[in-house]
């Protein structure tokens, strides 16, 4: 099954912005993404500074129970919620923003809250990743691409990939032909079951 041949109706995209500002040139190039959806395709958009998390505390092997705050529980349901998750999240030191990573810590989390079901439900949706970075050389941002595509692989999810753009001050991606023509057709792609790096060799 590939992304492209799944019926519009069946489908929902959660778009989880992680940039410590509003409207910046990572949101801008996955709206202008985002549009290119059908119309009959739900899309739910968070901003995680506007829900905002505290440090993940991992007591997922102390016996005492433990209850998600408001904030957390809201992201767990449209997460699990979604069949598409794209983490929109421009490039820090290289890799995901503090606020995005905060949010996947969390995932190790839900895959013992009781009844969730959390790693069995992820299974077979999709995630897909929008960074815009001040670098040309896409390569760089080679450590954000293996946390996406291994979190993935770790879930049984596919990987659609990650959509470039290139920019710094305010509204600069806009500038980016390239990312914007590839913004028309990035949800058109097939996104195949993620694969650990090992396990492709």
């Amino acid at each position: 099954m590939t992304t492209d041949t799944i019926p519009g109706t069946d489908r929902s995209f959660l778009f989880v912005l992680g940039s410590s500002r509003a409207d910046g040139n990572t949101e801008i190039l996955a709206r202008a993404a985002a549009a290119q959806l059908p119309a009959a395709i739900p899309q739910r958009w968070v901003d995680l500074n506007e829900l905002p998390l505290p440090d993940f505390q991992d007591g997922r092997h102390e016996s005492l129970s433990w209850a998600p705050g408001e904030s957390e529980e809201a992201l767990r349901q449209a997460t699990v919620g979604a069949t598409d998750v794209v983490l929109v999240s421009p490039l820090y030191w290289y890799t995901l923003s503090a606020q995005t990573k905060r949010y996947l810590d969390y995932w190790s989390g839900w895959l013992t809250v009781p009844g969730s079901d959390f790693k069995e439900r992820m299974a077979g949706r999709t995630l897909w990743g929008v960074t815009v970075m001040a670098d040309r050389d896409e390569s760089v941002a080679d450590g954000l691409v293996t946390t996406l595509n291994n979190s993935a692989a770790y879930l049984g999810m596919r990987f659609g990939g990650v959509l470039f753009g290139n920019g710094s001050r305010p509204g600069q991606v806009r500038n980016d032909e390239r990312a914007m023509i590839r913004a028309k057709s990035f949800f058109q792609r097939e996104a195949p079951l993620a694969r650990f790096p090992h396990e492709e060799r």
